[in-house]
């Protein structure tokens, strides 16, 4: 059974022996540095396996607990980068004991001069550095991510496959048009594009050349498949909707009796956020969505950076459309009312920067609508 964050925790207080491990990951090559917390870190042990030889890098932990002096049985406490790899190393390490963390890449300090020494085995250094500051106390150097169940990653599958389904589809009907107007042909994609092609005439009252007209039906056909996929895809999730009696439904069908919040929204709201994730505050809500202010302020130099986009950008994107469409559909709610007052007078400019502004109260307002039952103040069911 893998420790969790608290236990490790109580064990290094109580002076617990403990083997730190950081992994920096590639395709085919892992670079591991051990360290028991105590030696210099110039004596860590660094070794290199091939990618997931679980065999060997068992094999490597109790090496380096014998070097090192420590007990077989004491607790082995992992940290490696957020990327390609997902969840699935994190949930293997848990799995044979390791208590494993995923760093945000993003949040690790770095060395910034011009050129700067860059190597796998400088990187697992400084991740081992960073996982003994943490078990020593500092909790603020870096941002770990928060990993998901099973089921909760699997349930982000359908919303993140349609919305990459019509980034597909958009691609090809630009593509489509792109290449007639190439031709000096301006034809919109839709019903009857096949047979408005065929029964085109160019500029000189000749047919499209004949290798042009195969790849345009053949990029014509691609898009057909994408838009099949794209409505039996829709068609699933609506089923669901209407349908499944899971917790995560409820809260899809609970957001959507807002007026002003589809089947869209609601539905990138629970499986990104509100359906696996706890929040304790308002702020973590904002946080997590990116959707905090990033002030700099040193010496005489005062500015506001803008929102920190440090989060999920699924939420944050739906969140602002979300916030144009609630001034529409709740006119009289507090918080149309909020951004009337004080972003209407301005310039568009400001009514836009004000919306980011909107959107983050929106969204702690929905989250405490879906956690507590709490209404938005003046919104229509």
């Amino acid at each position: 059974m893998s420790l969790t964050q608290a236990t490790l925790d109580a064990n290094l207080t109580a002076n617990q022996p403990t083997l730190h491990l950081a992994l920096e990951l590639s395709k085919s090559k892992w670079v591991v540095a051990f360290s028991d917390g105590l030696t210099k870190l110039s004596k860590a042990r660094l070794v290199t396996i091939d990618a997931k030889k679980f065999k060997r890098l068992r094999t490597e932990i109790s090496l380096a607990k014998t070097r090192f002096g420590l007990p077989r049985d004491c607790p082995v406490a992992s940290c490696y980068e957020a990327g390609r790899e997902g969840f699935w190393l994190h949930r293997c390490l848990q799995s044979i004991g390791v208590d494993s963390t995923i760093v945000d890449p993003a949040s690790i300090e770095m060395n910034r001069r011009k050129r700067r020494r860059k190597t796998d085995r400088i990187d697992a250094r400084k991740l081992l550095t960073m996982l003994l500051r943490c078990h020593q106390g500092e909790q603020d150097h870096w941002s770990v991510v928060r990993v998901p169940s099973i089921e909760d990653e699997d349930a982000r599958q359908l919303h993140r496959e349609i919305e990459r389904l019509k980034i597909e589809a958009k691609q090809h009907r630009v593509r489509i048009q792109s290449l007639l107007f190439t031709q000096g042909v301006d034809l919109a994609v839709g019903r009857n594009f096949v047979h408005l092609l065929e029964q085109l005439e160019l500029w000189d009252g000749s047919r499209l050349p004949a290798a042009l007209m195969a790849r345009i039906l053949r990029e014509h056909e691609r898009l057909h498949a994408v838009k099949q996929q794209l409505s039996a895809i829709e068609k699933e999730r609506r089923r669901l909707v209407k349908e499944s009696k899971s917790s995560r439904i409820e809260k899809v069908r609970m957001l959507q009796s807002l007026r002003g919040i589809g089947v869209n929204g609601s539905w990138v709201l629970v499986m990104e956020f509100f359906g696996w994730r706890q929040f304790r505050n308002r702020k973590q809500v904002g946080a997590a969505a990116g959707l905090t202010g990033t002030p700099f302020d040193s010496g005489a130099s005062e500015r506001d950076q803008g929102i920190s986009k440090a989060g999920n950008r699924r939420v944050r994107t739906m969140m602002v459309e979300l916030a144009w469409c609630w001034l529409r559909f709740q006119p009289e709610s507090a918080l149309s009312i909020w951004y009337g007052e004080k972003w209407g007078p301005g310039s568009k400019r400001s009514r836009k920067v004000g919306i980011v502004a909107l959107a983050r109260r929106l969204l702690v307002d929905l989250w405490r609508f879906v956690e507590f039952g709490v209404v938005p103040k003046g919104a229509v069911m």
